[in-house]
């Protein structure tokens, strides 16, 4: 029974906020694989931290003053309990000072809590589905022609080296995101707060997300809104829907993305680009390139008399991309043809 508390408590203490004590002064990462550190901020041996999530030994923590404020960290740099020689340990342990610290974990008074109380409070959640989505919603950028009108973000920055040098997302499409269907579907099992930071597009006060070193580098160049943490936003609002982990959800995106450019209909966009591009010529395309029918599960999204977007129809149970158009279902297009921006602004 000892031992069920303990696994019980050491789970709750995991999960919950807790403060927590630094160990020795290590870097704080804004991502897990610690390639940026931004405003150079380590670990102060004189204060707490919030912990807010322990994962693949690391801890994430709030900093208070730092941009992101959610920081990851090796766990060997914290601990539970304030360690011999620091300020904090001296300042608990003199009579002549205030403890620093507003409460410590003991562990045998919370199992006697535990042991009498075997209650815990839920967190708040937005909503909880545990289906797995059936249809999917696949939205491509075409990145010039999002640039025309979003010049400010950080994607779009072009530089005197860009003017003589074109970069691959601006001779194919990139991902905007993969939306389970119906679009309502949305935030799912997601905490209170974490959908407030989204819909006031505060991503980067969203959590870095665990993924895996090839999925992260391959997302960051398929996905340029990466920059702006886009795929923060993305999973947050729509990937936590789609019945997957977030590192299985953008593998997935990420391939069919690779799909689409590799086809004679990413080809097709290349060879407009700076023309005008009909629908008819875009369906016709993709009915003979994944299969007869695939044509009315792909749309085009227009805004001022640009092709700023390519929606697919998606249905589940394979990773093909003309398996899937099949499993779609058809969708109406309002735009019916626009023109195929070129890389630079005004073309």
């Amino acid at each position: 029974m000892r031992f069920l508390l303990l696994s019980l408590l050491l789970t709750y203490l995991a999960s919950a906020n807790m403060e927590i004590y630094p160990k020795k002064e290590c870097q704080l990462f804004n991502n897990l694989k610690h390639t940026k550190n931004r405003g150079h901020v380590i670990l102060k041996l004189d204060r707490t931290y919030e912990m807010l999530k322990h994962h693949k030994k690391q801890y994430l923590v709030k900093v208070e003053g730092a941009t992101p404020p959610q920081r990851w960290v090796d766990d060997d740099c914290l601990s539970l309990r304030p360690l011999r020689g620091t300020p904090i340990y001296e300042a608990m342990h003199t009579t002549t000072s205030k403890p620093a610290v507003k409460k410590t974990v003991n562990i045998e008074d919370e199992l006697s809590r535990a042991d009498a109380n075997m209650v815990k409070k839920p967190q708040k959640k937005f909503k909880k589905f545990t289906v797995t989505s059936k249809q999917n919603l696949l939205a491509l950028s075409w990145h010039n022609a999002f640039c025309e009108t979003h010049r400010y973000k950080k994607e779009c920055k072009r530089n005197i080296g860009s003017l003589f040098r074109s970069k691959s997302r601006e001779r194919e499409f990139v991902l905007h995101g993969l939306w389970p269907q119906p679009r309502n579907r949305v935030y799912c099992n997601v905490d209170y707060e974490f959908v407030q930071a989204d819909k006031s597009k505060r991503w980067r006060d969203i959590p870095c997300l665990a993924l895996d070193d090839k999925v992260e580098t391959e997302l960051a160049k398929i996905m340029p809104g990466y920059a702006s943490d886009l795929h923060k936003h993305e999973w947050v609002k729509h990937g936590t829907c789609y019945g997957t982990e977030a590192n299985a959800y953008f593998k997935d995106a990420i391939s069919f993305v690779k799909q689409v450019n590799d086809s004679a209909l990413g080809a097709l966009f290349i060879q407009k680009m700076g023309k005008y591009l009909s629908l008819k010529e875009v369906r016709a395309l993709a009915n003979k390139t994944f299969g007869q029918g695939a044509g009315k599960r792909v749309v085009l999204q227009c805004k001022n008399g640009l092709v700023t977007e390519l929606w697919l129809q998606l249905g589940t149970g394979s990773d093909d991309l003309a398996t899937l158009l099949k499993r779609g279902k058809p969708m109406y297009s309002r735009c019916k043809g626009g023109r195929v921006d070129k890389a630079g602004y005004g073309r």
